[in-house]
């Protein structure tokens, strides 16, 4: 395309004259102004493999599941958590304060992302671990004190990342669920993957849909719950209405 390059964001080492370089603008397809071209890739050469990688904030792992998307994201709460540490863990300073400072700053960026994962009870216990960590260093106590977590986020007024998880992952199959059976959204919802050649022993991946049937049974709701918004809201927030007091109020409207 002819225009300049950077040598640092090239990767290039040593003399520029080198013979084949492709730049950014070439591989993407797109010359000054956003035209579309057409641009012939060598594929005869040598495809970098990698175990994950980042994708809108999100790490996907080669192996599936969450494991890798809840060690970044607990990676990325504690870079968060050390950020605003003068106000979280300053002596003197308000519980309640440092409790909506941890819920609006620090938890929502250990669950982003979270409400697409096929997530295992290890990959929870990682998110509650770091949690249960960062509430006795803003609450002041160790575990020689025998200060129980529960009672610690009743001193903050927050709620576990477990029980998070669970709303933002039961408010998202809401939204899919109320979209129309002919948008692919929906469609992929129900798809199921069947894998070439043997089964191996064991049981298999757990998938995002087993998530969201073990969320439902702990919230007693129904999938047909999800087409009244008041109903899966209350049931998703643990304080569920019955179904007449919900036409009760259907009426008064």
């Amino acid at each position: 395309c002819k225009h300049w390059v950077h040598r640092r964001c090239s990767g290039l080492t040593g003399s520029l004259n080198v013979v084949g370089f492709v730049c950014i603008k070439c591989v993407d397809g797109r010359e000054r102004g956003g035209v579309r071209k057409e641009v012939e890739i060598d594929c005869e050469g040598k495809v970098e493999c990698v175990g994950k990688f980042c994708y809108l904030g999100d790490v996907i792992g080669s192996g599936g599941g969450a494991e890798e998307a809840s060690r970044a994201r607990v990676r990325c709460a504690w870079a968060k958590f050390r950020e605003l540490s003068p106000v979280l863990t300053a002596r003197g300073a308000s519980l309640k304060v440092k409790g909506k400072l941890y819920s609006t700053c620090v938890q929502c960026v250990m669950m982003y992302g979270s409400e697409t994962w096929a997530m295992k009870v290890e990959d929870m216990q990682r998110l509650e671990r770091a949690e249960k960590m960062m509430i006795r260093w803003m609450c002041g106590v160790t575990l020689k004190d025998r200060k129980g977590s529960d009672e610690l986020r009743r001193r903050l007024g927050i709620k576990s990342v477990c029980d998070r998880v669970r709303e933002g992952r039961l408010r998202w199959f809401g939204h899919v669920e109320r979209k129309d059976e002919g948008d692919w959204v929906s469609a992929c919802r129900d798809m199921t993957v069947v894998g070439e050649g043997d089964r191996g022993k064991g049981r298999g991946r757990k998938t995002w849909k087993e998530c969201v049937m073990d969320d439902l049974r702990k919230t007693k709701l129904r999938r047909e719950d999800a087409q009244d918004r008041d109903v899966w809201r209350s049931g998703i927030l643990g304080n569920r209405p019955t179904r007449a007091s919900a036409e009760t109020r259907t009426l008064k409207r």
